[in-house]
């Protein structure tokens, strides 16, 4: 009786299958059309969060295997931009803070990172697509092979045009600030400045000027998936006036119907900037 149970849930599952497989395409499209009648986003940034919780919802137990699958959503996230015209995203993959977790753990990351930039190094697809790779964050907390992998990826897309995609790993909010403080002080210093002329100078734009990353423009929207509702630190100073959205999902389970949501969130609000 048992078995003659499962069979036919196993049916009723299969049969079920491809009406939701139609749903989910109507809506798709549906939330598709009702986005691209609206002005697109054109800096995105995510945070990618619910590797491990996907993982072990997924029975996977090497750290590589799950980090992996984390770096093949990087793929889909570029599709997905490029198709809808999205100029940039950037991506947190690793912050220091991270660096408290296991030493398995944290090769398992750089591992997977470092042969994601390897192959997208080599993909002609990124070349066609126009993507350009970038990085930023304290290189020193970064291994030499990958450290290579990723100069490697910036000078293969370097020509590219159409889409900039940024990694920010080894990266924190409030180690870039403090980066850039250091960096103004010792301008400063340079040119001889005393600490009372150097305070004067400091303001907004000065310490801008020495961000990671200083000719960035400030992301638009920023979506955290897994359902953690916080910044964590992320692009804490250009984050100012984005608008943000939390997903449920985890970052290797994220479908382009969550993406579509996001900037549909993003495309409701009414943007004033503090006026």
């Amino acid at each position: 009786m048992a078995t003659a149970l499962t069979w036919l849930r196993r049916r009723l599952r299969w049969a079920a299958a491809p009406v939701w497989r139609l749903v989910y395409n109507l809506y798709e499209r549906q939330l598709e059309r009702q986005v691209q009648a609206l002005p697109m986003p054109s800096h995105i940034g995510i945070i990618l969060d619910g590797n491990r919780r996907h993982a072990r919802e997924s029975g996977l137990q090497d750290p590589e295997a799950i980090y992996r699958l984390g770096a093949a959503k990087l793929d889909d996230i570029l599709a997905w931009s490029v198709e809808l015209g999205v100029r940039m995203v950037t991506l947190w993959v690793f912050s220091p803070d991270n660096l408290g977790r296991s030493e398995t753990e944290i090769s398992g990351i750089f591992g997977a990172v470092e042969a994601k930039m390897r192959a997208l190094a080599a993909d002609p697809h990124i070349h066609r697509r126009g993507v350009h790779i970038a990085a930023m964050g304290r290189r020193d907390l970064l291994p030499p092979a990958l450290l290579e992998a990723i100069d490697m990826a910036e000078a293969a897309t370097r020509g590219n045009d159409q889409i900039t995609v940024t990694l920010a790993i080894g990266y924190g909010g409030r180690e870039e600030i403090a980066d850039a403080i250091r960096a103004f002080l010792a301008d400063c210093a340079e040119q001889g400045l005393s600490a009372a002329e150097a305070a004067s100078r400091v303001s907004p734009e000065a310490i801008r000027r020495h961000l990671y990353l200083a000719d960035m423009p400030d992301p638009d929207l920023i979506i955290r998936t897994s359902g953690e509702v916080r910044l964590s630190g992320f692009m804490l100073w250009q984050s100012v006036h984005s608008e943000l959205y939390f997903c449920d999902v985890n970052w290797p389970a994220m479908r382009r119907i969550d993406y579509l949501r996001g900037i549909r969130a993003f495309q409701r609000c009414e943007r004033r900037f503090g006026v």
